[in-house]
């Protein structure tokens, strides 16, 4: 039972992280149109200004060690402890969850210019152009962060608060043997916060019950003289937003490097399908399916049945899935079927 609760968080954790980017994806795919391959870049360039917003907090001069009086001995001193004394160094111990506050403006900017910039333009073409453009744009912007942060990972800690496990076997009634990574649970509980916030905007609101509408029919509500079409652009980059923070928050799970947004576009994207496309709610279905199944196909016990299976199964679901039902999980009528 211990195993079994371990296997299902760590299939909720990684699946809150495919969740969050399928997502982005479904919400453009359903608003625009678009099959987006640059997503996975989005959430890669969150992680980077999580890394940027801490190499920002500690910006440092170089000041006499008062500790050595032998000789001359200079030291690192991080300007915001100059500054800010204890409170600085608490700032710099909490860069990552701070570092929400710079990614989203950052990451709206950014997803604006991209549907402003280069996106508008492919509205009406095939998806096959589509995917080539997004796909090249993102091979670019992963070799502009490799050019100015190199290409091995960078390491970047959560708060000393939240480093260690918590005994969550206690809390469920299974003794003290499940515990868990406080900050896996932090991001999960993060992922839930994000996509029920975009759900409610989209079904609370009446910015998001007009986006809603242009999504099933854009022509008549263009009629009633509604710009969706600027209302989709934001939508665009509230998409980029949900990449990003997704990526920055994932930084102490996993320490970014440039090709990270490759690897998970891969995978959120079989998501996107196995869940439908343009279904927001089968994309954050299928993404914490996924990640469950995914994490349960990586324990030694069905490895050694199956060897290699975790690699694989995440394609073999979608295959069965989409033999079985072309449209996915909870896709529209009509959508990937022939």
């Amino acid at each position: 039972m211990d195993a079994f609760v371990l296997q299902v968080l760590n299939g909720l954790d990684k699946g809150g992280a495919y969740a969050l980017i399928a997502l982005g994806l479904t919400l453009v795919f359903g608003t625009l149109g678009v099959v987006n391959f640059a997503h996975g870049a989005l959430f890669m360039l969150g992680a980077f200004c999580a890394v940027t917003f801490n190499l920002l907090l500690n910006l440092s001069e170089r000041v006499e060690d008062p500790n050595i009086t032998a000789f001359t001995a200079y030291i690192d001193q991080p300007y915001l402890e100059t500054w800010l004394g204890d409170f600085g160094t608490q700032l710099m111990d909490y860069s990552v969850p701070l570092s929400i506050l710079f990614t989203i403006p950052v990451m709206l900017a950014i997803g604006l210019a991209m549907e402003r910039g280069l996106i508008r333009f492919f509205y009406k073409r095939s998806h096959a152009e589509q995917i080539l453009v997004t796909f090249g744009l993102a091979i670019v912007l992963q070799e502009i962060i490799k050019s100015f942060f190199g290409a091995n990972p960078i390491p970047v800690s959560a708060p000393d608060t939240f480093v260690g496990t918590a005994a969550i076997g206690s809390l469920i009634g299974l003794g003290e043997g499940v515990a868990y990574p406080y900050w896996r649970l932090i991001y999960l509980a993060f992922s839930i916060v994000v996509i029920a916030a975009v759900f409610s905007f989209l079904r609370f609101t009446t910015y998001g019950m007009v986006v809603r509408a242009g999504m099933a029919d854009r022509e008549t509500v263009g009629l009633l003289g509604i710009n969706i079409q600027r209302r989709f652009t934001v939508v665009f980059g509230l998409a980029a937003i949900v990449a990003g923070l997704a990526g920055a928050l994932y930084t102490p799970i996993l320490p970014p490097d440039y090709h990270m947004g490759m690897d998970f576009l891969v995978l959120s994207f079989v998501v996107v399908v196995v869940g439908g496309m343009g279904s927001l709610g089968g994309a954050v279905a299928a993404g914490f399916l996924l990640g469950i199944l995914q994490s349960f196909a990586s324990m030694n016990e069905v490895k050694d049945l199956f060897p290699g299976i975790d690699q694989i199964i995440i394609y073999l679901v979608a295959v069965v899935v989409l033999l079985l039902r072309p449209r996915g999980l909870m896709g529209r009528k009509g959508v990937m079927e022939t």
